[in-house]
């Protein structure tokens, strides 16, 4: 029964790992590996504002009509793109913060993470990662 239940796990995972249509990056100069999907949403709700080496972090969106941008909420955050943006309308309006700044494609997410130390973005997983590194969400 164990190996079973092992068995049924494992293949739900390596699905959930497979399905991932977006991939998480930061600056090559960061020494982060993993972040959990909490993580990464406190840190894209700027609930977090530095890295554990004092850097600022540096979160960049893709634009809200992305599908992307949609799935990556969906999954980090467990709301829609349109939640989010209420949320940082609302903050903006209390003064209590702006949102990240939104790139219009995967290429430009990598040129501003590339070219800022403490940036972290995400971009589909087909997409070019040259000058960043990937890192895992679990």
């Amino acid at each position: 029964m164990k190996t079973y239940i092992l068995t049924i796990s494992l293949f739900f995972t390596l699905t959930i790992a497979y399905s991932q249509s977006y991939k998480v990056i930061v600056n090559s100069d960061n020494s982060t590996a993993s972040l959990t999907s909490k993580e990464v949403s406190d840190i894209f709700l700027k609930r977090t504002s530095r890295w554990d080496s004092g850097v600022a972090i540096l979160p960049v969106d893709l634009t809200p009509n992305s599908s992307v941008r949609a799935t990556f909420t969906q999954e980090v955050h467990g709301r829609n793109v349109n939640a989010i943006r209420s949320f940082w309308q609302q903050a903006a309006f209390s003064g209590a913060g702006s949102p990240p700044p939104e790139q219009p494609n995967d290429e430009a997410v990598v040129n501003y993470v590339r070219n800022n130390p403490g940036a972290i973005g995400y971009v589909s997983a087909a997409a070019s990662t040259v000058g960043v590194k990937t890192i895992t969400v679990r």
